[in-house]
């Protein structure tokens, strides 16, 4: 099930809310915490039922590991081990086995047959949500939780299918708060604010780039320079605010739950070093891969070689994490080399002028959004190439295309289609660069008429713009 549909919106989340709240209120505290639980597997389950099972297994090959672990001290390293294979051996299988065969099929000159396995939502996110609570449990950093509380970390829907990946002591002692079993109008409020803004930017801005997108990565040899460099500034925007987008969701249907989840996002685009973009971007899995990888690995604690090589191989793994092809972990390793430069040359860069670095920082992030979204790396190193192609005109088809379903229909002969689409590029990259991001917003807010007013406008424009549904890029990951 998706945030942006009709049924979540006007159906599934008013019922799970008034469950979960009247149940809570009459003391039913096991029924409510059973009828989320219920609900989060049928959100993950709805498109797909045969998904169910899998994190089911899942859950309790952990929830058993970690109980063994408590009881036998003496073997918990290696049960750690064992669960840590076990949740990659999962996700290996899913997500990474055809793209080991195709390997063995090229080098080998052999001809297995691919599984053509669909990939399970939100497994990249469950599995390390998982791993991150077998080693704190190894650590003894985890109570004695029961298996239901340990079922709904896992499950609950709002942050289950593409995050953020919160660790158990941020989520359990909410749901464990007597307080919060309460409906607290004012957090309703927010987080009816937080997800209105967040459906816009998915509904409004990211999904109306990504035609953009799609005819400039399909049209490639095609493409003009104009239409080149909107292509890549258009994936640019669109995976901003996808991403923004379901974060201001998740965050917001948490706060409805009285569940305040970690920031997985801080306008990352404001960043003036890729070192800065990586705290400002994903901000759970930086925190995952340097808690869990970086740190065990040595950290920065064994020397600047080592440090570098413990760097690089994080982004490896962050742009395998991220996909099973070549384009993620390029994209990846780019990364590792931009971030290791920056920590190099640290007292050189921070010389240079912040509007400097910025341009720098931000072309670079551009250029690797090109690698990430293409199909293979030849197919990106083609749309690079056709921004020198010359010419500054654009399709009208994509122009129209764009512009059409959205309050933007505005005659070409009153305003060249040319020009309406540059204006409304940089405007939306101006929000993205400019404006409060949606957690500053929502931070301290009081609710005032105009609070009340934006928030219906958004969320009326956003509803009424549903005609096509369409996934977030972050649930193919």
């Amino acid at each position: 099930m998706l945030f942006n549909s009709y049924i979540f919106i006007l159906f599934f989340l008013p019922v799970v809310l008034t469950a979960y709240f009247m149940l809570n209120r009459f003391g039913r505290f096991l029924a409510a915490k059973g009828v989320l639980i219920i609900a989060s597997l049928f959100f993950y389950g709805y498109s797909e039922p045969s998904y169910v099972p899998i994190i089911l297994l899942s859950i309790g090959a952990n929830y058993l590991i970690c109980m063994l672990i408590r009881k036998l001290q003496d073997r918990a390293k290696a049960l750690v081990v064992l669960g840590i294979v076990l949740n990659l051996g999962l996700l290996g299988y899913f997500k990474y086995f055809d793209f080991l065969l195709e390997n063995i099929n090229n080098l080998t000159k052999s001809s297995f047959d691919y599984l053509q396995l669909a990939l399970p939502l939100g497994i990249s996110f469950f599995t390390f949500q998982q791993i991150s609570y077998l080693i704190d449990t190894a650590k003894g950093e985890c109570k004695h939780e029961g298996f239901l509380d340990y079922v709904l970390f896992v499950t609950f829907f709002p942050q289950l299918v593409a995050g953020p990946i919160v660790s158990h002591d941020e989520i359990l002692p909410q749901f464990a708060s007597e307080e919060n079993k309460k409906l607290d109008y004012s957090n309703l409020a927010i987080g009816i604010r937080a997800f209105s803004i967040g459906l816009f930017k998915k509904v409004i801005i990211a999904d109306n780039f990504g035609k953009i997108v799609s005819f400039g990565y399909g049209n490639i040899p095609t493409l003009n320079s104009l239409e080149a460099v909107l292509t890549i500034l258009a994936y640019t925007i669109q995976i901003y605010f996808d991403f923004s987008g379901y974060c201001d969701m998740a965050t917001g249907i948490g706060l409805m739950f009285n569940i305040k989840l970690p920031a997985n996002f801080n306008s990352p685009y404001k960043a003036t070093t890729i070192v800065e973009f990586w705290k400002r971007w994903h901000i759970t899995l930086t925190r995952f891969l340097t808690k869990y990888v970086y740190i065990p690995l040595g950290g920065n604690r064994k020397g600047k070689v080592r440090t570098y090589i413990n760097i690089l191989i994080v982004f490896f793994a962050s742009g395998l994490w991220h996909g099973a092809g070549y384009t993620f972990i390029l994209w990846g390793v780019m990364h590792g080399i931009a971030n290791i430069l920056c920590r190099a040359f640290n007292k050189v860069i921070a010389k240079i002028p912040h509007w400097i670095n910025w341009i720098i920082t931000f072309v670079f992030i551009n250029l690797t959004w090109v690698v990430f979204r293409a199909e293979s790396v030849d197919q990106a190193w083609k749309l690079i190439c056709r921004i020198t192609a010359g010419g500054f005109g654009i399709h009208a088809e994509l122009a129209e295309t764009m512009l059409q379903p959205t309050l933007i229909n505005i005659p070409a002969q009153i305003i060249p289609l040319l020009w309406v689409v540059l204006g409304y590029t940089v405007l939306v990259l101006a929000v993205a660069l400019f404006a409060k991001n949606t957690n500053k917003i929502i931070e301290n807010q009081k609710q005032t008429g105009w609070t009340l007013a934006s928030t219906y406008v958004l969320f009326l424009l956003s509803v009424l713009s549903l005609s096509g549904v369409s996934t977030f890029l972050y649930f193919n990951f």
